[in-house]
């Protein structure tokens, strides 16, 4: 592996900071981009839709994932009829469920009919996954998003489970499978692996399997000891 081009596996660029999205939006390597309520809010964004038509003046051949953010299946909708209608890349993400809990699928099955690209987020378990593959319009693009850098943070491998999601979804052809939340560059080899055509990556990580991808073991030894050497001196440590 000398590089983010030669993976096989779909890398979408996870952010909502406006010069990022756009520099990675014009990598080859980079296939779409998503963003989320939490992202946007961590960028200090305030106007949704104002940032979101912004974007869209630049991202137009590319997939991008924007979510509803109301908590009522009815504003959902609404929502998702608005965004939809903002570009023929976009996608609209709606979670699996509510905050109290009460499950999406009746609002997914619906959009799906009624042409909304989809992109169903928040997943964490087969019974989720297995309930949003009945759901989907088979005729409509999708993504189904799973969380598996935070099963990985609960402390259960989320490769198993990955795996298990691929045949879930074989009656879906249009559908694509997600790896979400991702932590570390390993986790773009994990998910290409499991069968994942799709991994979201944050901004930050991006940049690090840029620089460090195809280094030597040696090479990133020595590279460590002279960050250790450069910020000692910078700090003017003194014994």
């Amino acid at each position: 592996m000398k590089s983010l081009a030669d993976l096989k596996i779909q890398l979408f660029a996870d952010g909502a900071d406006k010069a990022g999205i756009l520099d990675l939006y014009a990598k080859p390597y980079i296939k779409g981009l998503t963003t989320n309520p939490s992202l946007m809010k961590k960028a200090g964004i305030k106007d949704y839709e104002a940032f979101a038509k912004d974007i869209l003046q630049t991202v137009t051949a590319k997939p991008i994932s924007l979510e509803v953010f109301s908590d009522e299946f009815s504003e959902m909708r609404r929502q998702a009829a608005k965004i939809k209608s903002w570009g023929a890349n976009v996608y609209v993400k709606i979670p699996i469920t509510n905050s109290r809990g009460e499950s999406s699928l009746p609002l997914i099955r619906d959009l799906g009919q009624e042409g909304v690209k989809l992109n169903v987020t928040a997943l964490f378990s087969l019974k989720q996954v297995a309930g949003v593959a009945a759901a989907l319009n088979p005729a409509v693009p999708s993504v189904v998003s799973v969380f598996a850098g935070r099963i990985a943070d609960s402390g259960v491998d989320p490769m198993p489970l990955m795996r298990a999601c691929v045949p879930l979804l074989e009656g879906q052809p249009k559908a694509e499978l997600l790896w979400a939340s991702t932590r570390e560059v390993l986790n773009l080899f994990q998910a290409e692996e499991c069968g994942c055509q799709i991994i979201t990556v944050p901004h930050d990580i991006l940049a690090k399997a840029a620089k460090m991808l195809g280094m030597t073991l040696d090479a990133l030894s020595l590279d460590t000891v002279k960050t250790f050497v450069k910020d000692s001196t910078d700090a003017g440590f003194k014994l």
